[in-house]
Parts: structure tokens; sequence; C-alpha cells
């Protein structure tokens, strides 16, 4: 059984679940957290909870990382944990790598809306190679697979709905006018996802 498992997993999966974690450091570091642009999903969530009930991010992320995964392994197989670790992992790794360099974009907090498509470019592409081979690089993407697949709703709606959900939740404590840019950035986001995946479904079919 452990063998056969063994030869479910494919290297070339691992290599672009690995790469997609790369890429979606490279945004977080160089956009996202210069501009101010912020996430939905588990992230915003999180940020909510110690808002308004004084509770640590490092255990509401922990907790509702492992509820997110717990979930996915149940829906999506072992699999997927696999590359969802390789995808988690390289984005660790690499992230810790950018922070000993100076970021490309210093000035790109003066530009919000072009730091909004960018990061959600970056976002897109890099979750979006991960979700392709059946990964996760974190939580609520693990949970939008899921529900997409339950659910049989395309996983860019998924995203849209948990995403402006927790964005618009969270205008209980952040001016509107800071979160406009972060509502553009996950909606196109989510679109790009949503385009990879269903590109390769049909490259398969095809």
């Amino acid at each position: 059984m452990i063998k056969n498992f063994l030869k479910s997993i494919k290297l070339k999966n691992c290599i672009i679940c690995a790469v997609g974690g790369i890429i979606l450091a490279f945004g977080m570091y160089n956009i996202h957290s210069v501009a101010d642009i912020t996430e939905g999903g588990t992230l915003g969530l999180i940020l909510l909870l110690e808002h308004h009930f004084g509770i640590s991010p490092a255990v509401s992320e922990l907790v509702l990382n492992l509820i997110c995964y717990g979930i996915g392994f149940r829906t999506l197989g072992a699999t997927f944990l696999v590359y969802s670790a390789v995808s988690t992992s390289a984005f660790s790794i690499a992230y810790a790598v950018f922070e000993c360099f100076p970021r490309i974009f210093p000035g790109i907090s003066e530009h919000p809306l072009a730091a909004s498509v960018a990061g959600a470019v970056f976002v897109g592409l890099g979750v979006g190679l991960a979700v392709r081979t059946g990964g996760a690089p974190c939580g609520d993407d693990a949970l939008a697979m899921s529900i997409s697949r339950i659910s049989k709703l395309k996983i860019q709606w998924v995203y849209f709905i948990s995403d402006i959900t927790v964005l618009l939740l969270a205008l209980t404590y952040i001016p509107f006018g800071k979160i406009v840019y972060s509502l553009l950035s996950v909606v196109i986001s989510g679109q790009i996802i949503g385009f990879i995946k269903d590109f390769s479904i049909s490259k398969r079919r095809g």
C-alpha cells in the first residue's frame, strides 16, 4: 500500500507545487507586505478574531489551518497533503530567503491600484500552480478546493464568496478606503487561480 502511494506522488507535481510556493512568497514579500494589501480567507479571519476577541493569531492560524487541511485530507486524499506540504515548505523557505534582501518594489505603496493588480497576479499564479497539481499552500486554499469538489462550484467562485465575506466583515474595523484595493486583489487572484485550474482540466480532456 505504501509503495503504491509513493508511486502516486509525481516529482513533476512536487516541483510545480514548490515553484508555486516560491512565486507566492515573492509576491507576499515584495508587494503585499509593502503596500498593506490584506487577503480574505484564513489570513483575514485571524486578524478579525484578534481585533474583536483578542485571540492570538499564533493560536487561531494553527487551529484554522489544521481544520482546513483536515477537511482537505478527507475530501482530496493523502497525495493532497504531500503536495500541500511541499508547497507550504517552499513558501516558508523562500520567504525566509527573500527577507535577507531588500524589497524589489519599495515604492509600490504609492501606487495602490498597481499594487493590488500585481499582488493578485503573483498570488493567483503561485496558488494556481499548486492547486493545479492538487496541493494547497495555505489552509483556506485547501478549504476552497474541498468545497469546490463537494459543491461542484468552480473554485474561483468559492474564493470569491469566502474572501468577499471575510473582507466585508473586516470593514467593522478597517476603513473602506483602505480595504477596497484588497477587495480588488482577491477578486482578480481568485479568477486567475480558477483559470489556471480550468485550463489544466481542459488540456487533459483535450
